[in-house]
């Protein structure tokens, strides 16, 4: 991951491995997101109870206890 996609929130994974990866708490699909302090997320797009997980170093960390709920 160049510093290029942190900023734009890219985690820069393959394709066929987006279309796969859920979260592993709700099971929703998986977006492209930034943290608040302007590191790239992956966001959970369950309605009823959102949560964000981390990419560290291109990898998505997809703990429940590493996530952080969104705000709805």
């Amino acid at each position: 991951m160049t510093s290029n996609d942190a900023r734009e929130g890219t985690p820069g994974l393959e394709p066929w491995l987006r279309d796969i990866l859920r979260c592993p708490v709700t099971g929703a699909v998986l977006v492209d997101g930034i943290g608040p302090d302007g590191s790239p997320e992956l966001h959970s797009t369950d309605p009823e109870s959102p949560l964000a997980y981390p990419v560290r170093d291109g990898i998505p960390v997809l703990l429940a206890d590493d996530a952080r709920p969104l705000a709805r």
